[in-house]
Formats: C-alpha cells, sequence, structure tokens
C-alpha cells in the first residue's frame, strides 16, 4: 500500500487515527472539567499506566477538551533535571497575562500577576540563571515565604481567584508526574487542596507510571481523597481490533481476524505497539486483505526498529549494573517478580542492591506492584533483555 496514505502514528504522545477502549475515562474528564468550571466540588485526576498504553495522548485530548469548554489550559511535561516552579511559571505566567487581556480590567487578575511576582522572587535564588520578569510590585506577604507547600497553594488560590472573576476555569495539566519530588508532591497536593476548599474553577490532571500512587499517599495522606487514580491500561481483543481495522477500512483495506489475533497477540493490546504493527504492517502489505503471513513478516520489522529505537534509548541510560539488574528480572520470566530471586539470581544479598533497585525506579524502567515485587514498566522490555543480552546477568560470584 502507499506509505504516503499510512494511518498509522506510531510515536511518543502522537495522536492515533482511532483512540479506542477511552470513551468512559474521557466522558469522566468532561463530567470532571464542567463540574469544577461551575463551581461544584469535584476530585482531581491521576491516570496511572505503564509505558506505550497511551498517557500522554489523552492528556493532549485533555487538553483540547478543556479549551472546548472555555478554560485556559497548560500542558507541562515532568522531568528529573527541572524544578516544579520553574515547569509551572512560564505557563501560569501566560495564562494570567490571558485573562488579563480580557474585556475589562480585574482587579483579581491583576492581583494573580502580583502574587505571581511575589512567588518568582521567593524562589529566585534557588533557580539561579533563570528570569521571568513581570514588570509588576509583588504582593508582599503572599507566596513570598519560601516555602514552597505555602507559596504554591497561595499562588493556585490567586490564579484560581482571577479564573473565577473572568468566569472561566484553568486547567493544570501536568504529564510523567513520577519525576516529581515527595516535597514537589506534597506542595501540588496542597495547593489543589486549597483550591478545592474553596470550590475555585483550578483542576489538576496528571499522568504518571504505577509508582505515582504511592508517591502521592506518601506525600500526603489525604491525597487518596483529593483525586481519582483511574488506571490506564493494555486494551481488550475488541478495542484493540477496533484500533487497528477503523483507521484502514475508510481506505478500503481490511485485517483478515488472524492478522488481528497475531497482533494481539505480540503486542499485548499496548496501543503504542499497536500502532507501530499497523504502521509496518501497511508499508509492507501489496493488497488488501492484511493476512498472517504477512503480519508474520511484520513481527520481525517491528521487533527490530522497537530493539533500534523505543528500547534502545531506554537501555542505553543504564549503568553495567542496572543493565545486569533488569536482565536478572526478565530471565525470571514475565510478570511481577521477587526482589529477593533478582538479588539471588545476580548472587548478592537484597539489601546490597536496593540503591541499585531505587534508581531504576528513578529512572522509570521499574516499579514495585506490590511490597517486595518488582516489574518492568516498559511492556516487552523483558524480551528486549533476553534479545540484548542472551547470556544473561554477570553475577556477583562468578
Amino acid at each position: 500500500m502507499n506509505p504516503l496514505n499510512n494511518p498509522f502514528s506510531p510515536g511518543a504522545g502522537n495522536q492515533p487515527p482511532e483512540l479506542a477502549g477511552r470513551a468512559d475515562l474521557l466522558r469522566t474528564v468532561e463530567i470532571l472539567l464542567a463540574r469544577v468550571k461551575a463551581g461544584r466540588s469535584e476530585q482531581s485526576m491521576f491516570m496511572v499506566g505503564l509505558r506505550g498504553v497511551g498517557k500522554t495522548v489523552l492528556l493532549n485530548r485533555v487538553r483540547e477538551m478543556a479549551e472546548g469548554q472555555g478554560y485556559q489550559a497548560l500542558l507541562i511535561e515532568a522531568h528529573e533535571s527541572k524544578s516544579l516552579p520553574l515547569l509551572l511559571l512560564p505557563p501560569l505566567r501566560q495564562t494570567l497575562f490571558a485573562l488579563d487581556r480580557m474585556h475589562n480590567v480585574s482587579q483579581k487578575v491583576k492581583r494573580g500577576l502580583r502574587v505571581l511576582r511575589s512567588f518568582i522572587g521567593s524562589i529566585q535564588l534557588k533557580v539561579g540563571d533563570a528570569e521571568f520578569g513581570l514588570g509588576i510590585d509583588p504582593e508582599t506577604g503572599s507566596a513570598d515565604s519560601g516555602d514552597l507547600e505555602a507559596d504554591l497553594a497561595e499562588l493556585f488560590v490567586a490564579v484560581g481567584e482571577a479564573a473565577a472573576d473572568r468566569a472561566t476555569g484553568v486547567a493544570v495539566i501536568i504529564d510523567e508526574l513520577q519525576y516529581m519530588s515527595e516535597i514537589e508532591m506534597s506542595a501540588l497536593i496542597m495547593a489543589i487542596h486549597k483550591v478545592s476548599q474553596r470550590g475555585l474553577p483550578l483542576v489538576l490532571i496528571g499522568a504518571g507510571l504505577p509508582q505515582l500512587v504511592g508517591l502521592a499517599g506518601k506525600s500526603k495522606s489525604y491525597a487518596e481523597r483529593l483525586f481519582t487514580y483511574p488506571e490506564v491500561g493494555a486494551l481488550s481483543f475488541k478495542d484493540a481490533s477496533l484500533a487497528l481495522q477503523g483507521p484502514v477500512e475508510t481506505q478500503g483495506v481490511a485485517f483478515t481476524p488472524e492478522a488481528l489475533a497475531e497482533v494481539f497477540r505480540v503486542t499485548q493490546g499496548y496501543p503504542y505497539f499497536l500502532q507501530e504493527w499497523g504502521y509496518q504492517s501497511w508499508n509492507m502489505a501489496q493488497t488488501s486483505p492484511i493476512d498472517l503471513p504477512l503480519i508474520l513478516e511484520t513481527n520481525r520489522a517491528s521487533t527490530a526498529r522497537l530493539d533500534q529505537s523505543f528500547f534502545r534509548v531506554r537501555f542505553d541510560r543504564l549503568t553495567p549494573r542496572e543493565k545486569d539488574y533488569l536482565s536478572a528480572l526478565a530471565s525470571l520470566g514475565i510478570g511481577n517478580q521477587r526482589s529477593g530471586d533478582v538479588a539471588e539470581s545476580l548472587g548478592v544479598k537484597v539489601q546490597t542492591i536496593a540503591p541499585l533497585r531505587s534508581s531504576l525506579i528513578k529512572k522509570g524502567m521499574i516499579y514495585s506492584p506490590a511490597h517486595g515485587d518488582t516489574a518492568f514498566t516498559v511492556p516487552l522490555f523483558d524480551q528486549f533483555m533476553l534479545r540484548t543480552m542472551p547470556e544473561g546477568p554477570r553475577r556477583a560470584d562468578r
């Protein structure tokens, strides 16, 4: 088939042609946004899931939905090398300026800008060479204590009051929340708590790896009551088939039932991999339908491409000992594994590799689904490790 007409779009955060299996979650978000904007109490949301399930795609859709309801929506991505204030300041500044340009003068918006100026001043020494000039005087005594938890709460309240005065809402949308420090997560939760208590139209919708739930609970005990944590997982066979069949049907192409079953088997229904298999099979097919023999060829092509890109970029960030840990984890089989079994495979005690395990959790490579258990955050990464390190991990007693 003509590659120019290929409907599939593998890539980080790329919008798929058919967003299958997420209608219920998006309906929940739609209601959440409408209720918050109307001043009604509603829990904010943290979506939780492994790599490749489409969390970033969903957050992009959430931003579109928020803007469609008249929100000022800001989407940011957390990462290890940038603090929460540095992430929030530019979009909050832009949001307040947008509110300031609306209609007549608003004292609430002007105050929001002054509180933002105070917040910038309170962290100036901490942000180093970053400059966020506003050209206005600070609101003395507001968001200027130097305590992130207290100051961020005051800033969010001021932004929420400014939005309410403009009869609109603000949606703070954050991806990769698991990279937040405990202090930053605590400040973020406290800020949303204060906003929620006052019924202000500011909502937080975020996404992260499974360890996000534990991080939020550890930061603030009441986080479980302040947020919902919908799990974003792999698609069912029915939804996976729709994600593949829907986009090609509009061009008079079809997958055979056997082809769909094989794609589902090898991808396990993870949306990113479905896009990859769809993309490769389209490019390799000469005619319709796309059948099982072609998908068997696609398996080799797609696996090779994932090994060279999706998996390799993560593998190359690892130290030799981290690679050994993941090799040992993969050698134990599919699914959750006991940390003690991983240590035994490496010929060391559990306590010895605890820092190594913690480092891999911080890098977003593994998580703890239950106390003492370890699992990969990247689907199919265990198979990649077995292909890449077939000799297994280096044992300490060798």
